[in-house]
């Protein structure tokens, strides 16, 4: 599979596991509310993917600074090569889903670490 063809569908936590998930890596940093470990079907959890609290608090408390936001995490990305390139090899082997919490499908930190990954 190249790199061009690769892809990361997005699921909420809450969304039930299907078989074509695939690998399942939570990109939340903090564990959902109400799900249970054993249930939840993660297969990975990279917490260094996720955004800074300082960043995911600034975000929450100031939402009208959307590309600032995606500019900051771009720059929070660069600086974990292995965690990215882990998921981008993962991807390479087979289906590779994203999972968060997030109530926001339009916009959330899980998008931009997408767009992040294909890029």
């Amino acid at each position: 599979m190249s790199e061009a063809s690769l892809q990361f569908p997005i699921k909420r936590i809450y969304d039930a596991p299907t078989p074509d998930d695939g690998l399942r890596v939570l990109a939340d940093r903090l564990w959902p509310r109400g799900v249970r470990r054993e249930g939840a079907a993660i297969g990975l959890w990279l917490k260094a993917l996720t955004p800074s609290n300082e960043l995911r608090k600034w975000i929450h408390a100031e939402p009208e600074h959307w590309p600032e936001f995606r500019e900051r995490y771009f720059a929070e990305l660069a600086e974990q090569p292995e965690a990215v390139q882990q998921l981008r090899e993962a991807a390479q082997q087979g289906p590779v889903t994203l999972l968060t919490a997030a109530k926001n499908t339009e916009q959330n930190h899980v998008l931009v670490l997408r767009e992040f990954l294909l890029t």
